[in-house]
């Protein structure tokens, strides 16, 4: 079965929505607006660090945790609007950066898979009909 674009990157969708707010958010909008923005960028930012997270990308993973934490609705950072719109266009950026970048990755072997030894064990009791049965154990 082939995997389809989305399955290799599930940022796509996500990072796009949080890139068009952001850059959004230069205009002139009411508080709804931001409130929704910081919200969504939370939300958005947390999955990123996420994925990040588990396909091995800790510098991404940190990243997007600190946005993240910048953008919680809960507990908000109250900083001057000039700010907040270089913050607005930079984390922009860096979601369209981690569309580009981020990718599964095919599973590549660790040093420690590649130096296991494998030894083929022959299970008592089975029936031998020509071919060899064997399970590789890896030590």
């Amino acid at each position: 079965m082939s995997e389809t674009g989305l399955h290799k990157r599930p940022l796509l969708i996500p990072a796009a929505i949080a890139a068009l707010m952001l850059f959004g958010a230069l205009g002139d909008w009411p508080y709804g607006y931001y409130l929704t923005l910081r919200l969504v960028v939370c939300g958005i930012s947390a999955y990123t660090a996420f994925v990040a997270y588990e396909w091995q990308q800790t510098w991404a993973a940190w990243l997007f945790a600190g946005i993240a934490l910048l953008f919680n609705p809960f507990v908000p950072v109250h900083l001057p609007k000039e700010l907040w719109q270089v913050i607005d266009v930079a984390c922009g950026v860096l979601f369209i950066a981690i569309m580009a970048i981020l990718r599964e990755r095919r599973h590549t072997r660790t040093k420690r898979e590649l130096n296991t030894t494998r030894k083929a064990v022959r299970i008592p009791g089975t029936p031998y009909n020509g071919t060899k049965l064997s399970i590789f154990v890896t030590l």
